[in-house]
């Protein structure tokens, strides 16, 4: 009748590399919010922590062209990231009491493809989540 049931065709962006995808992923407008899934790029493999996490430093997606933050991949991940991927970074808390370039605390939930589509979002390719990680409860 008026189309509303009638499957919208999805606008597929693919990119070549993980760069010009984050790099169209800052003109996004991305914001750090509570519970936020935000693009990033790895740029350097850190340290392991005390309970086996690994540590990684990321450039996060946001208008100014990235922010850098030291992000975290679960010990229990099924995968970790290696540097030069494309990664999707889940905000758990925002410490204001911290300094700005710590202050966004979560982990690095999965491995992203170059390919946006429409507003579903970016492709998961890998994810790092862990399978027992508890669903957070908001009332």
């Amino acid at each position: 009748m008026f189309g509303w049931f009638r499957k919208k065709d999805e606008e597929v962006l693919s990119f070549p590399d993980n760069s010009s995808a984050f790099a169209h992923a800052c003109t996004l407008g991305y914001r750090p919010l509570l519970n936020a899934i935000i693009p990033a790029i790895v740029e350097e493999e850190g340290r392991r922590g005390p309970e086996g996490e690994r540590c990684y430093r990321i450039r996060l997606a946001c208008s100014s062209g990235g922010r850098e933050i030291w992000g975290c991949a679960m010990a229990d991940a099924p995968g970790f990231p290696e540097v030069g991927e494309l990664v999707a970074y889940r905000i758990v808390r925002i410490a204001s009491e911290l300094p700005d370039d710590a202050s966004l605390i979560g982990y690095i939930a999965c491995k992203l493809e170059p390919v946006l589509v429409g507003k579903m979002g970016w492709r998961i390719a890998v994810s790092y989540t862990p399978a027992n990680l508890k669903p957070e409860i908001r009332f």
